[in-house]
């Protein structure tokens, strides 16, 4: 955008250069901490597998089984590369998001107002700043219409200080946020050179916290810890005062502890979080805490503005009405002297360096259509900012020879109630609005007003204003919002507009795009007049909010929150704040929206598609999804490592030690791998988004689904058991009965990866989708098992034996059988949505 109505070009290109390199950029030099080391430090904080691996190992190489002791050692050193590859792979997608979610900033160079990221800002450097935005570094006023920041972040005082270039107080500062107005300002200090910067705060830290379901995730595996170590004691404890053999005892025992564990379940979380997050900041979708892909899956209700969401926010002068003539006019057709000064001064009521949409379509109208004007003759001495409810602002101009100007533009009511109208033109007036709202035009009010004090009115409500006339603006709907409110629709999830506009205008609008409930409305007044049950009936009943105000939106959000529902909502405004930090997921917009409104959001949306909304909520379902399935298969395949090793031990059965701390640190080897990256990585199943919503909590299983994991855990015990029993009757040696059971084992550890992929379609569906990790460890799976089965020096170190033909068949056949009857339960389930899909429809 060009400067030309300021006499302030900023630096040049090559002075920018210049300054760089002599002064640095508008960087703090914080100490970067080393991923890997912070990685490796928080897998350290909780080694609780790795201790017992390594008393397993220590006890394997004081007995003289130095081969047992060095696998342990191997067992341990690839479960620590699992965990931390998968941290630091959490960690590097956590700081991409850190460097995403910088904020940028308006500079004046060449006599162009272009935008950079903060970093680049130089010392000399022109910024401007406006309402909303976050000051990026220190600097001199030069220029500023009714200008005042926020300086709590240094002072602790939040009232707003007024500033411009006349007045000792002319210094803006790094870290502050405009409250009202804009104003010009050369860079005077950047980076740690800052005031904020001096006294070492960072303000642009992404903060993780952990979440309630995280917290809670952690308790389990804290708790089954607790049970593991009883369970280590009494074990211990048991088998020392049958044999008397300290070392037999510690091996039962550490083997049933180590099978007790469910150590993959935090890191599973973290890494499917942080991941799923990367992954839709690669879509345009910048998560700022993790936490808020919990609940993306769950949104119930999405809040969003008309402007610029539903429409493109690219407006043009569509009509013009002017009082006098009293007639609805286009501007394309040759306009009289009364119709041009109606444009001119609406043009004068608008900012300057034009930046709202509407403003910028008065600018251009008013270059297009008015050669000779009063611009150029007039400056602007005083300014009221937008304001009341609904808002107006105003702007006082003069000339040389000391001539006023004085013009408003804003809501029509407004104006309209400042304006001595008789009950004629106020008629007229409101038959304007109606008509020209219904075809789905915003509309502002100008008037001008004549004051001949020495000072300007404290409000701009007390002028006595004479109104002029209407210019509407037309703002198409974006080419793909009747799809993307049908997606949302078709997933469950009730779309609702709050807006500042017009309610016909919104209905007009509402109308074209399919938008259901476009007949039911109710504006900010009426609704800040209903008693709290009242309004927590209506917000679920009007689906249309307009002529709203920040109370207003704040009361609707926390209505629809106590209603129970899961709340999105968009934003891009300074008075969008206190909703968006309200709502359980609040949206702001990368383009338009104010740094304040992308401070106060969990997500922002770098291109403004609300389309890309959609997309997020996809990716959150299939990420809770994916965690659920990664999740379940732990549970389900943790129960027959327990009984297996358990069962015999308490019962005294022919084989008591049918698995020893090798062959549970095996397990490990090829169940962590599958529960932390192969179901990270499945795709998002085809009837996701035409669901409903899921039920938030802090658990991720009802009753239905954590019987499911424990049935599939108790089936697989049962075929196991069965193997073991087979193997005894028919005169099986340790090492046979060994063999047969962990194969089985395996057998099902295989087939539950892949059955558990999804909980509805068949395997045959599955297998189609684009996963090539899972190829990949179940190929690995299989090859790492071949070799144990059938390669004697593998085979002896795991005390197994060559397995004959019938031997393998049995083993692999029922291990294979205790998971696959799953699938007739999805079959059932297929069936039973087809025939209510069926019944629906006729």
């Amino acid at each position: 955008m060009s400067m030309k109505n300021f006499d302030i070009k900023g630096l040049s290109n090559k002075q920018v250069l210049e300054s760089r390199n002599k002064y640095g950029s508008n960087t703090t030099e914080f100490k970067k901490p080393n991923i890997i080391l912070e990685s490796l430090k928080k897998f350290l904080q909780d080694p609780l597998i790795i201790i017992l691996l390594l008393v397993s190992s220590s006890i394997y190489f004081i007995t003289g089984e130095t081969a047992d002791g060095i696998f342990l050692l191997f067992a341990i050193l690839f479960v620590s590369l699992i965990s931390l590859y998968q941290d630091t792979r959490s960690r590097n997608a956590l700081e991409k998001l850190k460097t995403y979610t910088k904020p940028k900033c308006k500079v004046i160079r060449n006599g162009i107002i272009s935008e950079v990221r903060t970093e680049e800002i130089v010392l000399g450097d022109s910024i401007l700043v406006e309402e909303g935005i976050d000051i990026s570094a220190d600097g001199l006023i030069v220029y500023s219409n009714d200008f005042s920041v926020n300086e709590a972040i240094l002072t602790g005082e939040s009232f707003p200080v007024h500033k411009d270039k006349t007045q000792n107080n002319n210094q803006i500062f790094q870290g502050t946020t405009v409250t009202t107005g804009m104003a010009i300002a050369t860079i005077s200090a950047i980076g740690i050179q800052t005031k904020l910067g001096k006294i070492g705060k960072s303000i642009e830290e992404i903060v993780e916290e952990k979440t309630a379901l995280e917290l809670k995730l952690n308790s389990f595996v804290k708790k089954m810890a607790s049970i593991g170590l009883v369970v280590f004691l009494i074990v211990l404890a048991l088998n020392y005062i049958k044999s008397y053999n300290i070392i037999d005892s510690l091996l039962k025992a550490l083997t049933l502890a180590l099978s007790i564990l469910p150590e993959e379940i935090p890191v599973a979380f973290t890494t499917f979080m942080a991941i799923g997050a990367w992954r839709m900041m690669k879509k345009g979708i910048i998560v700022k805490q993790t936490k808020t892909v919990e609940t993306l899956g769950s949104a119930t209700v999405i809040c969003i503005d008309k402007t610029g969401t539903i429409t493109e926010n690219k407006m043009t002068l569509a009509k013009i009405f002017g009082l006098k003539s009293k007639k609805i006019t286009a501007p394309e057709v040759d306009l009289n002297s009364d119709e041009k000064e109606l444009i001119e001064l609406a043009m004068l009521a608008s900012e300057p360096i034009p930046f709202d949409p509407m403003e910028v379509a008065l600018h251009t109208a008013y270059s297009k259509m008015i050669a000779k004007g009063k611009r150029h003759h007039y400056k602007m001495i005083h300014e009221y900012p937008l304001s009341g409810k609904p808002p107006i602002m105003t702007h006082v101009y003069q000339n040389q020879q000391g001539k006023q100007i004085i013009v408003a533009k804003g809501a029509p009511e407004a104006l309209m109630h400042l304006s001595n109208l008789s009950a004629i033109e106020e008629q007229e007036i409101e038959k304007a609005i109606t008509t020209i709202t219904t075809e789905g035009y915003r509309i502002l009010g100008v008037a001008e007003a004549n004051f001949n004090e020495s000072e300007f009115p404290k409000t701009q409500q007390e002028f006595q204003f004479i109104f002029k006339g209407l210019v509407a603006f037309y703002d198409p709907p974006k080419k793909n919002i009747h799809l993307v409110l049908q997606d949302f629709y078709k997933a469950g999830i009730n779309v609702k507009i709050i807006t500042g506009d017009y309610g016909l205008t919104t209905t007009s609008i509402a109308k074209q795009v399919g938008f259901k409930g476009f007949d039911q409305c109710i504006t900010g007044d009426e609704l800040m007049k209903l008693s709290e049950s009242e309004l927590k009936k209506t917000v679920m009943e009007k689906q249309i909010f307009t002529r709203m105000f920040p109370e207003a939106k704040l009361k609707i959000i926390n209505a629809l929150k106590s209603n129970g529902e899961i709340v999105a909502m968009t934003g891009d405004g300074v008075n969008d704040g206190p909703a968006l930090k309200s709502a359980h997921i609040g949206i702001a917009m990368g383009k338009k929206g104010t740094e304040i409104a992308k401070q106060t959001a969990s997500l922002i949306i770098v291109n403004d598609d609300l389309s890309t909304m959609v997309d997020a909520i996809a990716m959150g379902r299939r990420i809770y999804t994916n965690i659920k399935k990664a999740i379940q298969f732990v549970i389900s395949i943790h129960i027959p490592i327990v009984l297996i090793v358990f069962i015999p031990l308490a019962l005294e059965w022919d084989y008591p030690s049918i698995f020893s701390p090798i062959h549970i640190a095996f397990l490990e080897l090829i169940m962590d791998p599958t529960c932390s990256i192969v179901y990270e990585n499945e795709p998002i199943e085809k009837n996701t988004m035409s669901q409903k919503p899921k039920p938030y909590s802090n658990s991720f299983f009802n009753i239905k689904e954590l019987t499911t994991s424990i049935l599939q855990g108790l089936i697989i015990t049962i075929g196991l058991l069965i193997i073991y029993q087979y193997a005894v009757v028919n005169g099986a040696s340790e090492d046979i009965t060994r063999t047969m059971v962990f194969t089985g084992l395996v057998t099902a550890n295989i087939i539950l990866t892949l059955v558990n992929r999804s909980f509805f379609y068949s395997i045959f569906t599955t297998i189609k989708y684009k996963n090539n990790l899972v190829v990949l460890i179940v190929s690995a799976t299989f090859i790492l098992t071949g070799l144990i089965l059938f390669i004697p020096l593998i085979n002896r170190f795991f005390q197994f034996e060559q397995l004959t033909i019938s031997q393998l068949g049995i083993s692999t056949g029922i291990g294979l059988l205790s998971v696959i009857w799953y699938e007739l339960i999805k079959l059932y389930k297929r069936e039973n949505a087809r025939l209510s899909k069926f019944i629906e429809n006729n």
